[in-house]
């Protein structure tokens, strides 16, 4: 395998890595850690194959994902901010209005205006519960990637 074909493989690792686990915390270190790099190799790296830095793509991603939610699922906008990752209800409703052009609510309430009715919350909820074999371990030295 080429030193190139090596770079895009770890980054890649790491972009998949951020679309499972797109609404936990995550810092560049951890993703740099996914990506078996050091922290600037990582940025540089992901920006020259994918067009915009981590903290940019995670974002987009997270927005994403709260436009699916906030078509579908009868949740709030404070829930949805807070199921996609965002700790800051303000931080959320700013970057969702640059990347869409509409407030959270103003897109909910234009989308939803000839859908079908929402699921309710608690079954989002409900199905997207962790089970035994599916939740993180939280064990001393069980790193992200590993």
């Amino acid at each position: 395998m080429t030193d190139r074909a090596a770079v895009v493989a770890q980054v890649r690792r790491a972009k998949d890595w951020m679309d499972a686990h797109y609404a936990e915390p995550l810092d560049v270190d951890a993703l740099a850690a996914v990506a078996c790099c050091s922290r600037y190799h990582f940025m540089r790296s992901f920006a020259a194959a994918y067009g915009e830095s981590p903290k940019a793509y995670l974002t987009r991603r997270r927005i994403e994902r709260a436009q699916d939610l906030l078509r579908s699922v009868n949740l709030t906008v404070t829930e949805v901010c807070l199921a996609v990752g965002f700790t800051s209800l303000g931080t959320f409703s700013r970057r969702f209005a640059e990347i869409t052009g509409s407030s959270p609510s103003e897109y909910r309430a234009r989308v939803r205006s000839d859908a079908p009715p929402p699921v309710p919350g608690c079954y989002l909820m409900m199905w997207t519960r962790p089970t035994a074999g599916t939740a993180h371990s939280e064990k001393p030295g069980d790193a992200p990637g590993q």
